[in-house]
């Protein structure tokens, strides 16, 4: 989901991280106890929806997607609690009675406010076996939105990390999107700063900004196979690839402590990349990693 006004960015305490953590789990628990189960041919994207709408409801958590218009916008209002993007579509997908096919991929993209903090996340699944291209996709993308969480450890400004990713994506024949990035991420889905895959002219002039304690942003790679162009489908939302080749999208809301990142969004015992139990090596600058 892209904003063009974003409330101005607020660092976040520790006592604030951990209120988001809870939104983040919430999401965590949607996109990967209630979604993944159901990711199977014959599934149609609207059942999926419909699981995560129950799921945020069970909680009492209100839906950061559903209603959704951007400010400055006349689209018309997002009608889903989720983003649900197959196959050629890069992202914000609206669920209907598609269904699921073997050798499909499938993007979800959801976000909830738990007691006034979000959580935003996405996670793209194949359906049964995959091209091993295809595959390969997913894995570079994933492992992408996994160099920049390693690296928020040691590195001092975003573009550092944006540069890092740019190049791991492009060192696997792949093409960053650029027509949508991340995000400030708090009481509001979108605060500032913009959070870019790749260096631009705008991110070195004024749009960095330092890795302190209290920030957190959304990390949302968009990986297309081959080209880095999209298109608006009629509907007004959906974006596809120019050449209609698949794309992957992966997300995590993370927060810089003093202590590294901290992966709000992250499975339960997963969210330090720092401990035993972190998923995310802690990475430093010009590290060269194996391909995933």
């Amino acid at each position: 989901m892209q904003s063009r006004r974003k409330p101005r960015r607020e660092n976040k305490s520790p006592q604030n991280l951990e209120m988001m953590r809870r939104a983040g789990l919430l999401v965590w628990e949607a996109l990967h106890r209630v979604v993944a189960p159901m990711i199977r041919p014959g599934v149609t994207t609207r059942e999926i929806d419909a699981a995560v709408e129950r799921t945020f409801r069970e909680h009492h958590a209100l839906s950061l997607f559903k209603n959704y218009v951007p400010e400055g916008t006349n689209v018309p209002p997002f009608p889903a609690v989720t983003c649900i993007s197959i196959n050629e579509e890069v992202v914000h997908g609206i669920p209907g009675p598609r269904q699921l096919k073997e050798g499909d991929i499938v993007s979800i993209d959801t976000g909830c406010k738990l007691d006034g903090w979000c959580g935003d996340a996405a996670y793209t699944y194949p359906v049964g076996q995959v091209d091993p291209e295809v595959r390969r996709l997913l894995e570079v993308t994933q492992g992408v939105l996994d160099l920049a969480i390693g690296l928020m450890a040691t590195a001092s400004r975003w573009s550092q990390v944006a540069a890092e990713m740019e190049k791991y994506v492009k060192d696997h024949g792949f093409f960053v999107v650029e027509a949508f990035v991340g995000h400030g991420i708090g009481r509001e889905m979108h605060e500032d700063p913009q959070v870019p895959n790749f260096v631009s002219d705008q991110l070195k002039k004024s749009g960095d900004f330092a890795l302190e304690p209290g920030l957190v942003i959304a990390i949302e790679p968009m990986v297309n196979m081959g080209t880095k162009r999209v298109r608006t489908r009629p509907d007004r939302w959906t974006q596809v690839t120019a050449d209609r080749r698949p794309s992957a999208h992966f997300e995590h809301s993370v927060a810089v402590t003093a202590d590294g990142p901290y992966v709000l969004t992250a499975a339960p015992g997963k969210d330090r990349p720092t401990t035993s139990g972190g998923i995310h090596k802690s990475i430093t600058l010009g590290e060269t990693l194996n391909p995933p």
